[in-house]
Formats: C-alpha cells, structure tokens, sequence
C-alpha cells in the first residue's frame, strides 16, 4: 500500500507508487502542510478535550445543566443536524470534484466514512430515545463535524494515492474487519441501550446484553474500535488524528457513565470494566 500526498512536502509513509491519481488537479490541489497542521490540531483539540472531563463530563444526556438554565433541542433533532455535515460535507466535496476519488482505495475509505455517517444521520438519529440537547453542545457538535467531514473528504479525493497492491494490504484488511466490527458493536450497543426504555421514559436502568455484560461504555467502545479500523485501513495522519481525537473525547466519557451506574445501583456488576473489556 502506497499513501502520500500531492503536495510538494514529503508526505507521510510512501513510495512509488503505480497507481497515480490526477486528484492533485484543479482547483483544489493537496497541501501537505494543511495536512500535517491540521491532523496537528485535531490531536490538540483531543487532548485539551481529555483534560477537560477530568474534572466533569460534558454537560449532555444525563449530565445536562438543570433544563431551565439551558436552551435545548429535541435529541432526534439534535443528533441529525449535528451529524449531517460529516456525511453532507464528504459528498459534496466529490460531486463538486465531479465524481468520487479515482482509484479503489480513496473510494472503499471515503464510503466507509460515508456509511458511518449515513447510519448516524438517518436511522440512528430517528430511533434515539435521549434527552435533550444543550443547543451550545448541538452547535460545536456541529461545527466539529463540519470540519471533520471535510478534512477526512479532502484527503481522500486530493491527497491518498494507493498503489495496486493495496487491495490486499495486510493494513487495508485489518483495519477494514476492525472498522465493520466497530461499527456492529456501536450499532448493537445503541440497540440495547435504546431498548431499555419505553417512548417518553427518561430514566436509566442497567444496561445487559452483547458487549455490556463486560464494559459500561459498550457503545464507546465500538466505535473506538471502529475509527481505529478506519486509521489502520487509510494509514493517514487524518484518520490517526481523528482516532486519537475519539478516544480523548467518548473514552473519558466511558469512564463517567460507569461511575454514574456503580453510584446509582447497588447491584451494578462490580466485575464490568468501563471501556475496554477485563482491563480498564
């Protein structure tokens, strides 16, 4: 597998590569110092964001201010209009780019993004149960999936070169099974969670079943493993950076839920971990 960029830097883990893409032409040329800074920065972002929930969760779902001090969205709402820029964004980068990325492997990693994002935007956001959103949190939510959506898109449609031996990359392969695994352990997990209410109740109860029978953030936890499948399959900085960036801001998260239930159940099973299975 070949990756590098267009650009005039040195771009990343590369070498000859045999299949040459002509997406370094027209008006939207790669930048492997846009790239770099702004792989740089999502990691930055990551970070501040980690040490940020050391001291509180973010205030949303359970740990939302007093709904009387906060404007608020309904959470189907909330969640469709803060993910569709991450599927809306990508798309609309390859039909102003006349077509999605030249070759197989910008295509197979764009359209892995694009699934995640369509399921999020237009089946997940119309079975949620949450409560609702802090309008604040929707609008950066938002903007975070803005930028991200167009980050991942650029990359692949103006930067990622991948040469014929890359379908059958040991990389692609593992990092493409981690990714649809992720994605079945996020989906399923939201299922459960999902079905320990019925329409209207807010109230929690203990989670049971799949992945939660041996971590309280089942869902976190897949989809940890999912954006971890999608940086090994892209070998990109823009896939670690964005990796990096969920694990700092859903893995803090894991760790808050799992407090919250040991607090509030006296029979929580003291044997489950918060995000990875047997070890934290």
């Amino acid at each position: 597998m070949v990756i590098g960029s267009d650009g005039d830097g040195d771009g990343g883990i590369t070498s000859t590569p045999t299949e040459a893409s002509a997406q370094s032409s027209g008006p939207m040329a790669c930048s492997e110092a846009a790239v770099q800074a702004l792989s740089g920065g999502f990691v930055l972002a990551g970070v501040a964001y980690l040490l940020a929930q050391t001291r509180r969760s973010s205030p949303y779902g359970r740990y939302v201010d007093p709904p009387e001090r906060v404007r608020t969205v309904p959470a189907r709402a909330a969640w469709f209009l803060q993910e569709l820029p991450s599927f809306l964004v990508p798309v609309g980068l390859m039909w102003s780019s006349r077509g999605p990325p030249s070759g197989l492997g910008p295509r197979l990693l764009a359209g892995t993004f694009c699934l995640h994002y369509f399921q999020r935007t237009f089946i997940y956001s119309l079975l949620t149960k949450g409560r609702p959103y802090p309008l604040r949190i929707v609008l950066y939510a938002a903007i975070f999936c803005s930028m991200n959506g167009f980050f991942q898109g650029y990359y692949m449609l103006h930067c990622a070169r991948y040469d014929e031996a890359w379908a059958s990359d040991i990389r692609l392969v593992i990092g493409l099974i981690l990714f649809f695994l992720g994605m079945a352990i996020n989906v399923h997990s939201d299922y459960v969670l999902r079905s320990l209410r019925e329409p209207g109740e807010v109230t929690y109860k203990i989670p049971k079943g799949g992945l939660f029978e041996y971590v309280s953030g089942a869902n976190f936890f897949g989809e940890i493993v999912e954006w971890s499948g999608y940086a090994i399959a892209t070998w990109s900085l823009p896939g670690l950076s964005f990796a990096l960036f969920t694990v700092c801001s859903i893995g803090p998260r894991a760790y808050h839920h799992h407090r919250f239930y040991l607090e509030k159940f006296e029979d929580y099973p003291r044997s489950r971990k918060a995000l990875v299975p047997f070890i934290f």
